[in-house]
């Protein structure tokens, strides 16, 4: 038995286990985050005798006489500085990983009040944050320090909370002091939990599956197979080729597809009986890969399909070939862009609660709770009434939590068994299952004139959608529609094919595809300018769409368009870096903003007037990090003039709150947004007659948009392709002498900014995602389609490997009608960092690199 302090109050325990489980399971403790239990992540940190310490690999007979600190154990001051300088320096996103930073700050703050930057980056260097950059917490870490200093917090004046406010976010307090619930967070009587038996092999035929040992194990509540689904066994977004449970005599798709699940009434016991689940394969050959997958001869991924093609876009406009033909410059390239893993700090979970009805409550962390509620519901065989959906907090999403990893399964075995259950992957489980962006293999060619002005583009993609379709379709398509970039010119042409294989799925990731062709299109074009004699911006700056131009996808642009003004703001930047002989690259980049091409976009939000006298917001729109509901609280203060203090924001559900579509394509600020000021427009109305907010409790106000926009190939002149772009330049600048990336700038055309400090996040966490993308990151695979790395070798940066600098510049271009003018800002901060970092390099060596990540730099592993 070990004997030691937890926030001054002396506990006990008799069984030796994780210092983690300890603290969540039995203390509910739940600041202390499960990130990877692997010691790599830092969001379960805690402090041990005032050092910080990762609670995931201590155990706690370790601990005998020791004191331990969490964010719970805080005194009110501590709380209350780290709460506002982390709310303050905008430092809070999706807020997984900020509970460790707190404690990693306090470890420092509490030896050393007065620290430099590098000091407190050193101090969280061993904490990992995927949405921020870093530069935002380094921020609120200073600040905290300079209140600590002071003995006071800063005179505040109430936030006016009007669109363009940098107010605090709403969910500041809770993210930072840890008390806010993430499904994981929710522990309640009689909770199970659950887990998948997986595929031994990525392609073989399951022959049988024996239950019954594991069945006979005490505490095991059920095991369950193919036979158990009361419903239609397939999931998926698009096609439904993603089964719950494979069944006896089908054929695995990959090494992730569950032919078991098993609920058991803790944990070890769950364990030890997946381990007796007996399961008898066919071990089949498996496709490794796209061009294994083309072959005429090819084992089928997917029983029943003619071919392993799982999609096929062709985009064209004019004369691609004539054009090239006749330009003065041509370059011909070939591109290589790995898979990469989302590595969001939070592993996928759901909870799920048995209805009095007979259905199921789930407590989920995704990207769509109505998309979850429509999957599970079909799985399921019942309708809505029997099953509901509730967002929890989302610990980083990226694209990786469109598709169903748990949700289903919990939902089963809640509706089979009746009790609740838990079911969480572990890190490893969500390396392997959730989908990942593409990777993509590139052949571009370009044609300019002696201006350097682009006369047309030829482009071929291929790429490998691993074991199910997920949204690789819409990805691909998205990589050809955006593959001609942010140019004035209407001779393109590009084929994509995107291939089955038994490679993990792939899937949405920040940027949906364009960041692949993206580093294509800008590589070329840096290319080219030194062929023409000009500069990166010059060739850029010619080229660049301007309002009332057509884009080579034949879309009309409106006033909105910003790209100019992007590379107006980051000129000084650039001029100086060049002036100082410093290696420097560029590059620009255009991303839709709603999911657009013709497909049904809706944003829908109801205002509900309780019997608290407030508005409530109700939108099925998630809120995954990126800060959307403070988003509609200002567009509601803004639109009805209502005071902050009358404003609740509710996260979304299934029940109350409307369907406003995946969190994707950088479309909530834009679509729920219009929605949720139409809506406001009834409430304006309704309040102008009853003149108090009083006299409407129990009114509901109900506004929906959609973003309407012409299909791929529609035939008219001028299709509109999407409701909005956003237009980006980013620059990257190397220390010549060591070859490290020494600053990065941002400069971004978000329409409206409703919050900019927020938008200045989005900047400096998307550079800092895809620094790791051109630079560090990797997901291999080995002859077996597992993949191989752990969390911590997925080469993600840290914050005391971030560039010295990190620049943000908001641009703001009036001119789109709706949504009060905002454009969204979430995927385009990874698109053009890449091909710019490439050029960085280029102006160093003199290497063209085209293959990411890149080669023969400080950072590359050997």
């Amino acid at each position: 038995m070990a004997h030691f302090i937890v926030n001054g109050k002396e506990v006990s325990v008799e069984r030796n286990q994780k210092v983690l489980r300890f603290l969540r399971d039995e203390l509910h403790l739940t600041s202390v985050k499960d990130g990877c239990s692997e010691g790599a992540c830092g969001t379960c940190h805690v402090l041990v005798d005032g050092k910080p310490t990762k609670a995931c690999v201590l155990q706690t007979d370790k601990l005998e006489g020791k004191s331990i600190v969490t964010v719970e154990g805080l005194s009110d001051w501590e709380k209350q500085v780290y709460t506002y300088a982390f709310g303050e320096a905008g430092a809070v996103q999706c807020g997984f990983c900020i509970p460790g930073m707190v404690i990693s700050a306090k470890g420092l703050l509490d030896v050393n009040q007065n620290p430099s930057r590098e000091e407190a980056a050193y101090a969280i260097r061993n904490n990992i944050c995927r949405c921020t950059g870093y530069v935002k917490i380094i921020d609120a870490i200073l600040l905290a320090a300079k209140i600590f200093r002071e003995g006071s917090l800063p005179a505040t004046e109430e936030k006016d909370w009007q669109m363009g406010s940098s107010v605090h976010r709403l969910d500041v307090e809770e993210k930072v002091l840890g008390y806010g619930q993430y499904p994981d967070d929710v522990y309640v009587d009689g909770m199970c939990y659950g887990s998948a038996v997986r595929s031994r092999y990525p392609r073989a035929r399951v022959l049988s599956i024996d239950t019954s040992a594991a069945e006979a194990l005490p505490g095991v509540v059920a095991v369950l197979t193919a036979k158990d689904i009361p419903g239609k066994v397939n999931v998926g977004h698009i096609q439904k080729d993603q089964p719950t449970l494979v069944a006896v005599g089908q054929i695995t798709q990959y090494l992730g597809d569950a032919v078991a699940l098993v609920c058991a009434r803790d944990q070890e016991t769950l364990e030890k009986a997946k381990a007796l689940v007996q399961v008898e394969y066919e071990e089949l050959p498996a496709v490794h890969n796209a061009e294994e997958a083309m072959a005429e001869d090819a084992p089928l991924v997917i029983e029943g399909t003619a071919n392993n093609l799982q999609a096929y876009k062709h985009v064209s406009r004019g004369d691609a070939d004539g054009a090239i033909k006749n330009s003065k410059y041509v370059l011909h390239r070939q591109f290589h862009t790995p898979w990469t893993e989302h590595a969001f700090l939070e592993p996928e979970c759901c909870v799920a609660l048995p209805m009095e009805n007979g259905g199921v409550r789930l407590l989920t962390t995704d990207q769509s709770a109505h998309t979850t509620l429509h999957e599970c519901a079909a799985m399921l065989g019942v309708d809505y009434d029997h099953c509901q959906v509730q967002n929890m907090l989302v610990g980083g999403g990226f694209g990786g939590k469109e598709d169903m990893t748990v949700q289903h399964h919990a939902a089963l075995i809640a509706y089979v068994t009746r009790v609740p259950v838990k079911v969480k992957l572990s890190r490893q489980e969500s390396i392997l299952v959730h989908p990942k962006r593409h990777s993509m293999d590139m052949d571009f060619t370009m044609g300019c004139d002696e201006n350097g002005i682009i006369q047309g583009v030829k482009a071929s993609v291929l790429a490998d959608t691993g074991a199910f379709a997920s949204l690789g379709g819409p990805v691909l398509e998205r990589a050809c529609t955006h593959a001609a970039g942010p140019y004035a010119y209407e001779n393109f042409e590009i084929e994509g094919r995107t291939y089955y294989t038994n490679n993990p799925p792939a899937g949405a990731f920040r940027g949906f595809g364009v960041t692949q062709t993206c580093f294509c299109t800008e590589s070329l074009l840096n290319e080219m300018a030194e062929l023409v004699g000009i500069s990166p911006w010059e060739i850029r700056y010619c080229n660049a769409i301007r309002p009332g131009g057509v884009l080579p996808n034949g879309q009309i642009v409106d006033e909105s368009t910003g790209l100019v003004e992007t590379l107006e703001a980051i000129k000084p930047d650039f001029d100086a870096a060049v002036a100082a002989g410093q290696p420097v690259g560029l590059a620009c980049a255009m991303k839709n903003s709603g999911v657009g091409v013709g497909l049904p976009d809706w944003g829908r939000c109801r205002l509900v007037v309780e019997e608290d006298g407030k508005v409530h917001i109700y939108s099925g729109a998630s809120c995954i990090g990126q800060g959307l509901g403070t988003v509609l609280v200002q567009v509601v203060v803004t639109n009805t003039g209502l005071p902050r203090s009358s404003v609740v924001y509710e996260r979304s559900n299934t029940w109350i709150a409307p369907d406003s579509g995946d969190t994707s394509g950088s479309r909530q600020t834009l679509i729920t947004g219009e929605a949720t000021r139409r809506a406001c427009e009834k409430l304006n109305e309704a309040l102008g007659e009853a003149k108090d907010l009083q006299k409407l409790v129990g009114q509901e106000f109900y506004g929906e948009y959609l973003a309407k926009t012409d299909p791929l190939g529609a035939d008219v002149p001028n299709p509109v392709s999407h409701v909005a772009y956003g237009y980006a330049t980013q620059m990257c600048v190397l220390d010549r002498e060591t070859g490290r990336v020494q600053k990065l700038v941002g400069a971004h055309d978000v329409g409206k900014a409703v919050n900019p400090r927020s938008c200045e996040g989005q900047i400096e966490g998307g550079m800092v995602m895809s620094l790791g993308y051109a630079l560090t990151e990797r997901y291999p695979f080995d002859d077996n389609c597992k993949p191989t790395a752990r969390f911590g070798t997925l080469g993600l940066f840290r914050a005391n490997q971030i560039p010295p600098e990190i620049k943000s510049i908001v641009v703001e271009k009036p001119g789109l009608k709706v949504g009060g003018g905002a454009i969204g800002l979430g995927e385009i901060t990874a698109i053009p960092t890449a091909p710019a970092i490439a050029e960085a390099y280029y102006q160093l060596d003199g290497q063209r690199r085209q293959v990411l990540p890149l080669v023969n730099t400080p950072y590359a592993r050997k």
